[in-house]
């Protein structure tokens, strides 16, 4: 006997839809992170002893949080994605091979 599946292709079709509004809502925060979070030098005071301290550790912390947190966040989001769109067209191709 063969053993049988079902698979929710509207449930697939929605997870695509909310990764894709997700993505689309992360453009949002990547902007602020990107250009919401700029501190001119000037705004942490000037000529003290950690000021170059400081305004360094500002740049690589925004540095970090663009490119190691919402860049990779975004790539996974995107990647599961598309992941879940290729899963949902191949039941449904099993499936339209199946009814013929």
């Amino acid at each position: 006997m063969a053993k049988e599946y079902r698979v929710d292709l509207d449930a697939l079709d929605q997870v695509v839809r909310e990764l894709n509004a997700v993505l689309k809502d992360m453009d949002g925060t990547k902007g602020k992170a990107g250009s919401g979070t700029h501190l001119p030098p000037s705004a942490l005071g000037k000529k003290y002893e950690e000021h170059e301290m400081l305004s360094t550790a500002h740049a690589n912390m925004k540095k970090f949080i663009e490119d190691e947190i919402m860049k990779k966040i975004d790539s996974m989001v995107d990647e599961f994605g598309q992941k879940t769109k290729k899963t949902k067209e191949a039941y449904d191709d099993a499936e339209h091979d199946n009814t013929m």
